[in-house]
């Protein structure tokens, strides 16, 4: 089995590391906070005192750390101990450009680096579910596949281009944040109608979400705003839902509303709903 480190046992670099260790593989993790280390020795993770020592003798590292910043200075203080032909697969959720520069950089010193963000959580990446993208090139990619595989549900490889992943996971966590934004102003309406949260969210079965992703947004994507949902009727709608929660404290309706507003006001409010979109497709 392979010698492999993780730098950064949060949540879930801390799963990760587990899974790797319960798969056979000899792991060496580090942490900042040394504490968070300790749950992962019965598993037989060995806790490492520096990212340097963590790393020693390892053919992959991977790293599972807060931002760009943390990134940068951990792998600093762990080249001493970076073994030539190592793979880095930096499972961080980063800013596009700066995971540019960094690839760059590293593929000029010669390191070989995947940026792989992932969507799970801790418990799908104990039982290896949920998906995992990856951006690099393509040979550094072959070299680890397998591995990689054993660690997700889906294993999807975006292609050379070093941020496109970084790009993509701030996309999906946009719908997640904004979903459970929306999903708070439903169980405030809910609250405010005296109508269960449960019966609310039920609700949303009615029709297919992904339906709705897989129309309208391909539809806003590419700039089609005909109307089926008039932005003024869908306008006419958010203000029920504002008045019927009056003074409650909302999450995401009403900056939707001001947003509307600004659209009606230079003449949209007869095009589609999802003409709040326009901004985000204008075409040069």
């Amino acid at each position: 089995m392979a010698k492999i480190a993780f730098l950064g046992t949060g949540l879930l670099g801390a799963a990760f590391a587990e899974a790797a260790a319960v798969r056979g593989d000899t792991v060496t993790a580090w942490n900042r906070s040394s504490d968070k280390l300790l749950t992962l020795v019965p598993f037989g993770v060995i806790a490492a005192a520096t990212p340097a020592q963590a790393v020693r003798d390892c053919t992959r590292v991977h790293l599972v750390l807060k931002d760009d910043d943390v990134v940068e200075d951990v792998l600093a203080a762990a080249r001493p101990g970076l073994a030539s032909g190592v793979v880095i697969i930096d499972h961080t959720t980063t800013l596009p450009e700066r995971t540019a520069a960094r690839a760059a950089l590293f593929a000029a010193q010669g390191l070989k680096y995947l940026h792989c963000p992932v969507f799970m959580g801790p418990p799908a990446a104990r039982k290896a579910l949920g998906s995992m993208m990856v951006a690099g090139p393509q040979a550094i990619f072959d070299e680890v596949r397998t591995e990689l595989a054993k660690m997700t549900g889906r294993l999807e490889y975006v292609g050379a281009r070093s941020d496109l992943a970084a790009v993509k996971k701030l996309c999906g966590n946009a719908a997640i944040i904004g979903m459970s934004a929306l999903l708070a102003d439903i169980l405030t309406i809910a609250q405010a109608s005296g109508v269960s949260g449960e019966d609310a969210i039920g609700a949303l079965g009615l029709f297919d979400l992904n339906t709705t992703i897989a129309g309208r947004g391909m539809n806003m994507a590419r700039g089609n705003f005909d109307p089926s949902f008039e932005l003024a009727m869908a306008r006419k709608d958010v203000r029920l839902m504002l008045e019927t929660v009056g003074t409650r404290p909302m999450a995401a309706l009403p900056a939707i509303a001001a947003r509307m507003d600004q659209l009606i006001a230079t003449g949209h409010g007869a095009r589609d709903a999802s003409v709040l979109g326009i901004d985000a497709v204008a075409r040069p």
